[in-house]
């Protein structure tokens, strides 16, 4: 095998191809020039593929253009023997090259005939244009539809808002109705007749506030935080959650006399107290009885604590992540607006505290709002601070 090799790549005695072109210059230096230049370009060519599948690894059938650059390198080998045979007769290592690229031919071939029809599938320029415009015109119907769903969310939520609205404010006209119908039976002379006008002229006094809080939550006006004395604010209004929770639920107000005095918006605060007595008044509605618990106390940290709790019916885990998203209610419509404790939690948040909820379904819901105080004690205190205990 070796001496047959030997025989076969050795020269022994065979002439130079030159010597078949009579060694003419013209037709020499012709066959050197255009097969080096062939073979330049043979040669060139895979540089390039390799620098496309470099830049381009998302090239479908990389491996491919691999064997196409060996295929052209052998072709291109083939024109640098065809030079060297016109001086070296190495025909034997020139038949040895063109082996390498018919092989290398073949091997191409064989794997090309059968992707044919995967590379006839791939899209073409146009294709792509035509299902880029298609991908545009479907995102652009998208966006439509998306945007009259915002259309028709903004909707519901101006429709639950006017319904909460028209709720809670019918809640204050009745009390105002309420108590001004009492005075005119009782005579505003008699002392049931004042009690009942001061009361309706408490709850006109509420809705007032009631439009400021709605005025600052859309226009976020900035609060104005004062020292008060929580409990002097809770046992005012004290009066005016009988009126609004009716006679079936019982109320409890709980003040701790050490509580030192919050830096708090009287009027903000005052809604947010508000919201969470309707709120546990709704929830017990239709229970037949219930407690209402309102109560302050020092809490960790140096805050005050003041809590609602209510024996109503509770919240489930969803309802309760949910509870202080703006416009959510699980009331039906038109009972409700859906913005109390998200106010209660915008207020509680501007004055630089926290609200915590608890509730769990067929226990009830503890709102907790922990209030930042004065840096110094109190020297004086209300005289009304203390246990509340409504009449009758």
């Amino acid at each position: 095998m070796i001496e047959w090799l030997d025989r076969f790549l050795a020269v022994r005695g065979l002439a130079p191809h030159g010597y078949c072109l009579l060694w003419d210059p013209t037709l020499v230096w012709t066959h050197v020039v255009a097969d080096g230049l062939i073979a330049f370009a043979y040669f060139s060519i895979p540089v390039v593929l390799w620098r496309l599948r470099a830049l381009r690894r998302d090239v479908q059938f990389g491996w491919l253009l691999a064997l196409f650059a060996v295929f052209i390198l052998a072709c291109g080998l083939t024109h640098v023997m065809g030079i060297l045979t016109l001086w070296v007769p190495a025909y034997g290592w020139q038949a040895l090259v063109k082996v390498i690229t018919a092989m290398a031919s073949l091997a191409t071939a064989a794997v090309l005939v059968p992707l044919l029809p995967r590379l006839v599938a791939i899209p073409s320029p146009a294709a792509l244009q035509a299902a880029n415009a298609a991908l545009l015109a479907e995102a652009a119907e998208r966006e439509k539809a998306e945007a009259m769903l915002r259309q028709a969310q903004k909707m519901e939520a101006i429709g639950q808002l006017t319904g909460g609205l028209a709720h809670d404010f019918n809640n204050l006209l009745a009390v105002v109705i309420g108590n001004l119908d009492r005075a005119r039976r009782k005579g505003p002379g008699t002392e049931a007749g004042a009690r009942a006008l001061d009361h309706a002229l408490e709850s006109a006094e509420r809705a007032a506030r009631l439009t400021d809080q709605l005025l600052a939550f859309a226009r976020q006006q900035p609060l104005l935080p004062r020292p008060h004395d929580v409990n002097a604010i809770v046992t005012d209004l004290a009066p005016l959650f009988e009126q609004t929770v009716g006679e079936q639920i019982a109320i409890r107000v709980e003040l701790d006399r050490q509580c030192r005095s919050a830096v708090v918006d009287r009027n903000q605060l005052e809604n947010a107290i508000f919201n969470l007595v309707i709120n546990a008044r709704d929830a017990m509605t239709g229970s037949g009885t219930g407690t209402l618990t309102i109560s302050t106390r020092m809490a960790e940290g140096g805050m005050l604590e003041l809590a609602v709790r209510d024996t109503g019916r509770g919240m489930d885990e969803q309802t309760l992540e949910r509870a202080t998203d703006p416009f959510y209610t699980t009331k039906p419509v038109g009972k409700g607006s859906g913005l109390g404790l998200s106010q209660v939690l915008g207020t509680v948040q501007q004055l630089g505290g926290r609200l915590d909820i608890a509730s769990a379904p067929g226990t009830g819901t503890t709102v907790r709002m922990f209030l930042p105080v004065e840096r110094e004690p109190d020297t004086a205190r209300d005289e009304r601070n203390g246990d509340y205990h409504p009449a009758g």
